[in-house]
């Protein structure tokens, strides 16, 4: 096919029109028409052509991009002829065509596509994917130029095979995994060396020119560089770790490398490249010494260990005497990354036998000073991974058994001053040049507190020392400002700054108290800080009314939190020097007492910062944490400040309970009744007088609200007003009957709210039900009402409550799902305003069908409607919903996949009396979920759980109708060739089986199974590939449904074996051993000994098929086990 010259022109000034255009419509227009030009049917052979013809860069991006998209795709069919020509075409346009950049990047990427995607297919007995190393050698002895484009082919390639793309996310992952292994033990290290061999050649000829200076020289080295690194980030045992903690793995280098690693060469050669190269290219280089430094330690045998460790400390403590290069951004943060491996790969008592260990931890810790003092110049992250180096190095020293001296002891509280006091400096720098301040990142100050508290433990007597010295000098110039009678709101805020750094400063030494044996003088210096910070605490509340400092409340709270977890709870030793020092400072002679002063800063914070969102959470957070400990609750309410609370909960004493219409506020207000109801539960036994006592207020808004909404049709009603006190009151009672998991504060908290309050939830749902802000806390209330946690909903025998119950839940779900159908939605408000509601009404429904305290069979015995109108209405809910928003939305198939399981258990012949189109929905849904287990992104196992018992369910239904159906059929013909013989059974004749009628609901959910058999096919076909192929978790849940599946499609079954048997040419023999071993000694039943029986023999056929896929790769399995020694 030839494509003439016009069309090729116009293509090439679409690309144009599509690249540099600035008109957006004609950008959109020429989009519209390349898109087109992408998904014609002849598109593979356009795309050769264009890239012969076309003379413009953009066409030729245009073609290379859109052969990567047609042979990425799983369904497009392209012969492994065409892909060897498209594989031998790039080579040959790449060596002979002068390219643009991101052309050579396009075609390197298309060629490593088809590599790896081709990596299995032979032609002649000839695996022609494979001969990589031998194609490229030709760019690799030619000019720098094609030099250059053969080391970015490697390093493509490479990069392809190691990371999972958009179509193997479509494909089986196993299969990605198996051609990365193969690639890793058959070209990956001659790869390797190639690239140190060409590395070593170039550095040697820069060196004699005396630079690099050749712009196309600096590009190999570029291309090199980035191979290199390529190679030893490689996913050598199938990890697929996070990049984001990259910096905690191992490089697992196979042990055939281990010649590349023991000489020694390697190892100098990147540290040559970084003092060589510009600051250009030598990030990149430490880059690879990162990882080279992350070498498992299994590679070597303790001599080689040693040796190599000898020469990267040298290595490292030459650059700290030669640091001009570390001016550079780049370079700096690599290097604190490789001085943070230095101790995450080696012990410490490994790095202080090193001969050069005093000379260089002196100059690593004078590096990590100078950069602590300039710390606001310098990234944070680079900071953390010198900080990393430290902590490691001091959690490491109570288990050094070496002689040799660590010398921690003299540079470590060094390094804690220099934290310290760069963090005090740096408040009065941020105020007054108006520069961000750290405090506001809360994560990195929580991040670097953590090591700090590790690391001032070490010499704790002189990290205390500095802290006490530095507390009482700003606490005073603190106090002399306040005494003023207009202080300068400048130097107030630095002063405020620097105590709110020391108070977290506080809290974390307290926190670091966990990583160490501490002492008693420990313990005693502890006291000493605690109560500098409650003296401090004291000073600022009493000026509250004044105002206050909003990161020194912040700071407080830390250190609170910090203290509880030490000091506070059932572990803490009660004779603790700490308690002694607070009572000869303080007063406070016990836990009880400091209990007290932690419930007087939450009732403080509550009335004095209810409009700061961040106090507020963390001041719930932490009344949250208290009200969860045995021991510490229960002196919590003897508090008299505790007793306070649970009788004033208002919005009198507490603002944030009043009237306002700040979600967040709202949100608080549950995690507030959570504890208050906790509280309330250790003393309330079956004392109602007390519970009434307690939902006073509410009982008080819950009437008020009652008649306002009694009054909706009047010009009177007030509906903003009566809107958001609904949803404040949702969530208290929410907070409530969470805390409430006993039968006792259950029934009384039923009795309170039902029949009085309900009705009010259900017309708040009529009102409001197009508001999320309404719909989801009264719904999540009913849910959390229906929930049997800890078996709190065990009414009495003769009570109907239960009943009661479920047939306001079904109201509510019923009143509810009507409504919100109605609505409609653009794409951007539809989770938040209706599928999350759709959510929590599956989660309600759930519970209540779950809760094992309603006997369903009473609700059609006396004509109630309430079970049938929920599940109708489940139903319809479902039906509005695309099964792709099903699988889209977590939290909305999690909910759902968990309640059609319920449903399936308990409740089959409703969904066998659906609508054929509303019961094949279910199957597809059923189908989607399962398909979606191996793909990227959903490995959910409560999704997988909730599939297969469902399909289990319905496939034991099926079952069970077919075998009905069957035996109903011959009892049909047995009866009739015995009234054709006149022969009549006798009445008394018990051996005479009776004839069995289906159901006209049951004949009818067999007819739309045998009318969509594709269904059940391709859920068995799904489901057998899982098993054979995937990285299946749930194998036992998989062989549940799978035996049904396998009895109801018995002759599909038969296909799809020998269809699997013919795709192993070389183990078909075996494979139909396999599947024999499966069925061997399977009954055609579903009794629970026949399954059992089954799942053993999937196990085994399992392993079998895992075990047969791995002669493919001879060396996988003994690389593997070498990498693990």
């Amino acid at each position: 096919m030839d494509i003439p010259a016009e069309e090729i022109q116009q293509l090439e000034i679409l690309c144009k029109h599509l690249y540099e255009s600035s008109d957006p419509v004609q950008r959109a227009e020429a989009e519209k028409t390349l898109v087109n030009f992408q998904n014609s049917p002849d598109s593979l052979v356009r795309c050769q052509m264009l890239l012969e013809r076309a003379h413009s860069s953009y066409s030729q991006l245009l073609a290379t991009t859109t052969l990567t998209k047609l042979i990425s795709r799983p369904a497009q069919v392209i012969t492994l002829q065409q892909r060897i020509q498209i594989r031998n075409y790039i080579l040959s346009y790449m060596a002979r065509a002068k390219l643009d950049t991101y052309v050579v990047q396009a075609l390197t990427t298309l060629f490593a596509r088809v590599t790896k995607l081709g990596w299995f297919d032979s032609d002649k007995d000839e695996f022609i994917f494979r001969n990589v190393i031998t194609d490229v050698s030709n760019f690799l002895q030619g000019a720098v130029e094609h030099c250059t484009i053969g080391v970015q082919i490697l390093g493509a390639l490479t990069s392809e095979m190691n990371q999972v793309s958009e179509s193997d996310a479509n494909r089986s992952l196993t299969k990605h995994r198996k051609i990365a292994s193969s690639f890793r033990d058959q070209q990956l290290f001659e790869i390797f060396r190639l690239c140190c061999t060409m590395l070593k050649t170039t550095l040697e000829s820069g060196m004699k020119s005396m630079g690099f200076e050749d712009p196309l020289q600096l590009a190999l080295v570029n291309h090199l560089l980035r191979l290199g690194h390529n190679c030893l980030t490689f996913d050598f045992i199938g990890t697929s770790t996070d990049e984001s903690s990259d910096d905690l793995c191992t490089v697992q280098i196979p042990t055939n490398w281990r010649p590349a690693f023991l000489d020694f060469s390697t190892l100098q050669l990147f540290f040559d490249l970084y003092h060589t190269l510009p600051s250009t290219l030598s990030p990149m280089a430490l880059s690879c010494l990162v990882q080279i430094a992350s070498v498992r330690r299994s590679l070597f045998s303790n001599a080689e260990r040693a040796k190599f460790l000898t020469h990267l400390v040298n290595g490292v403590k030459y650059i700290l005497q030669n640091p001009h290069g570390l001016s550079d951004a780049n370079n700096y943060h690599e290097f604190c990354r490789l001085l943070a491996r230095l101790k995450s790969n080696y012990q410490l008592g490994e790095l202080v036998l090193v001969d050069s260990y005093p000379e260089a931890i002196q100059l690593i810790a004078k590096f990590t000073i100078d950069s602590l003092r300039q710390m606001l110049q310098v990234a944070p992250n680079s900071i953390h991974y010198l900080l990393s180096l430290w902590q490691r190095m001091v959690a490491s020293v109570p288990y050094v058994k070496a002689t040799e001296p660590h010398m921690l002891e003299t540079y470590t509280p060094e390094v804690t001053r220099a934290y310290i006091t760069s963090r005090i400096d740096s408040v009065a720098v941020c105020i007054r040049e108006a520069n961000e301040d750290p405090l506001d990142d809360t994560a990195m100050v929580t991040q670097q507190l953590e090591q700090l508290s590790v690391i001032g433990r070490c010499e704790y007597q002189k990290t205390c020392g500095l802290i006490v010295q530095l507390f009482d000098q700003a606490a005073q110039t603190y106090q002399d400002l306040l005494q003023r009678r207009s202080p300068t709101p400048v130097d107030l805020a630095i002063q405020e700054g620097q105590l709110a750094w020391l108070a977290y400063i506080i809290g974390s030494a307290i926190g670091g108290r966990v990583s160490f044996n501490s002492n008693e003088d420990y313990d005693s210096m502890d006291g000493e800080l605690v109560c500098r910070v409650l003296q401090l605490m004291q000073l600022t509340d009493s000026r509250l009314s004044q105002g206050g400092c909003e990161r020194l409340e912040l700071a407080f709270l830390s250190f609170f939190e910090q203290f509880r977890k030490i000091y506070v709870g059932d572990q803490v030793q009660k004779a603790s020097k700490v308690y002694r020092r607070l009572s000869e400072v303080l007063g406070l002679t016990d836990e009880t007492m400091v209990l007290s002063v932690f419930i007087r800063k939450i009732i403080t914070n509550l009335k004095y910062w209810s409009r700061c969102e961040q106090i507020l959470s963390k001041t719930l957070s932490l009344l949250n944490d208290l009200s969860v400990g045995y021991n510490s609750v229960r002196k919590l309410v003897k508090l008299e400040e505790v007793q306070f609370m649970l009788n004033n909960h208002t919005g009198e004493h507490f603002p944030f309970l009043g009237l306002n219409q700040n979600v967040n506020d709202l949100r608080f207000r549950t995690v507030f009744y959570t504890a208050l109801g906790r509280l309330l539960m250790v003393d309330l036994g079956e004392d109602e007088d007390k519970f009434h006592s307690f939902m006073v207020p509410l009982t008080t808004s819950m009437e008020a609200v009652g008649q306002v909404l009694a009054n909706t049709e009047t010009p009177l009603f007030r509906a903003e007003e009566a809107k958001w006190s609904v949803v404040g009151l949702a969530r208290d009672l929410r907070g409530i009957i969470f805390a409430f998991n006993t039968r006792s504060a259950y029934i009384m908290f039923f009795d309170w709210v039902y029949p009085a309050y309900t009705p009010i939830l259900q017309r708040a749902i009529e009102l409001w039900y197009h508001d999320p802000h309404v719909t989801t806390p009264v719904l999540k209330l009913m849910a959390e009402l229906a929930q049997n946690r800890g078996q709190r909903l065990q009414f009495d025998v003769c009570s109907p409550n239960g009943v009661l119950l479920f047939r306001e839940a079904s109201k509510m779900i019923c009143s509810y799902g009507s409504r919100i159908l109605s609505v409609d939605l653009p794409k951007a408000q539809l989770y938040s305003h209706k599928l999350k509601g759709i959510s929590v009404s599956f989660l309600m429904l759930k519970a209540a069908l779950c809760g094992n305290y309603v006997n369903f069979g009473v609700f059609r015995l006396y004509g109630d409607e309430a079970l049938d109108n929920v599940l109708n209405c489940f139903v319809k809910l479902l039906l509005s919903i695309p099964i792709s928003d099903l699988m889209d939305y977590p939290k909305l198939s999690q909910t759902y996949y968990v309640l059609l399981e319920c449903v399936a258990q308990d409740h089959m012949n409703f969904l066998a009396s659906l609508d054929p189109n509303m019961f094949l929905y279910i199957l597809s849904s059923i189908s989607e979920g399962l398909s979606a287990i191996g793909k990227i992104g959903i490995n959910d196992t409560m999704v997988c759980a909730g599939c297969c018992a469902t399909l289990d369910h319905i496939i034991t239904y099926l079952f069970k109708q077919c075998t009905l159906k069957r035996n109903s059929s011959n009892l049909t013909f047995l009866f009739e060739k015995l009234k054709c013989a006149e022969v009549r059974p006798k009445r008394h004749d018990k051996k005479m089986p009776r004839l069995i009628a289906l159901p006209p609901n049951n004949d009818r959910v067999l007819q739309t199974v045998e009318q969509h058999p594709e269904i059940l096919q391709q859920m068995l076909a799904t489901v057998i590939n899982i098993v054979m192929f995937e990285d299946c978790r749930n194998q036992w849940s998989m062989s549940r449904p799978l035996l049904g599946l396998i009895l109801l499609n018995e002759e599909y079954f038969g296909r799809l074996r020998e269809s699997l048997i013919r795709s192993q040419p070389e183990k078909q023999e075996a494979m139909a051993q396999w599947f024999d071993n499966l069925m061997e000694g399977i009954e055609r039943n579903l009794l629970t000994k026949n399954r059992d029986r089954f799942t053993q023999n999937l196990a085994v056929f399992r392993r079998d098929i895992n075990e047969s896929l791995k002669p493919n790769l001879p060396s996988v399995t003994n690389s593997v086990s070498d990498m693990m020694c």
